[in-house]
């Protein structure tokens, strides 16, 4: 006789995790995290926490970024220009002083030529730090400040800087320019802004 093996259900993929847009870093948080690598005087990481808030660009094109993109000769630049995988278009961002002396030391001490990829990959068949390392890298850190790492990611260092612009001056056309969105409504839907506006309206509304 044959058995009949009753059927259980696969549990989904997404079972007790947090999906939908990562949350950007408070500006607390940003410190927190800074001042934990700069103690651990791990300047790697420093460097790279520093430079993806700064360049808000996706992981694809963070990770595979090379000294002449940032720096001419052993100069830093203020500000750089990127074409961006994703879009095929180019997009500016800026390198605040902080952020140019981390970069500075990090090409120095690891005596990189402006050809290398700025954060070379410590695995041996890959030249460039993967954007698994880097999402690894990103879960670490806001772990170690008791954060809930299924809520930040990647793509919350590409949002925390604009995040904080917009919330300072609510000037979306600025943000989507330092985004590289081709469309206003793509910034809208990046930020939640109109989510964030309305639940801030209902917080100071007492009734």
């Amino acid at each position: 006789m044959y058995q009949i093996i009753p059927y259980t259900p696969k549990p989904t993929w997404n079972k007790g995790k947090l999906i939908g847009q990562k949350l950007p870093l408070k500006l607390e948080e940003i410190w927190s995290i800074r001042t934990r690598l700069d103690i651990s005087n791990n300047l790697r990481e420093l460097t790279m926490f520093n430079l993806a808030l700064d360049c808000k660009l996706r992981a694809c094109d963070f990770v595979k970024l090379k000294v002449r993109d940032i720096a001419h000769g052993t100069t830093v630049q203020s500000r750089a220009i990127l074409v961006q995988q994703k879009t095929g278009k180019p997009v500016q961002f800026e390198i605040t002083p902080k952020t140019r002396v981390a970069i500075t030391s990090w090409i120095k001490s690891n005596y990189l030529r402006t050809s290398d990829y700025l954060f070379p990959s410590r695995v041996k068949n890959s030249e460039h730090l993967s954007t698994r390392q880097y999402s690894r890298i990103v879960k670490r850190w806001v772990t170690s400040i008791g954060l809930d790492p299924t809520a930040y990611g990647t793509h919350s260092m590409r949002r925390t800087k604009a995040s904080l612009i917009y919330k300072r001056t609510k000037n979306l056309r600025a943000v989507q320019i330092l985004l590289g969105h081709t469309k206003l409504e793509s910034t809208v839907r990046y930020l939640g802004v109109e989510v964030d506006d309305a639940l801030e309206l209902s917080e100071h509304t007492d009734i």
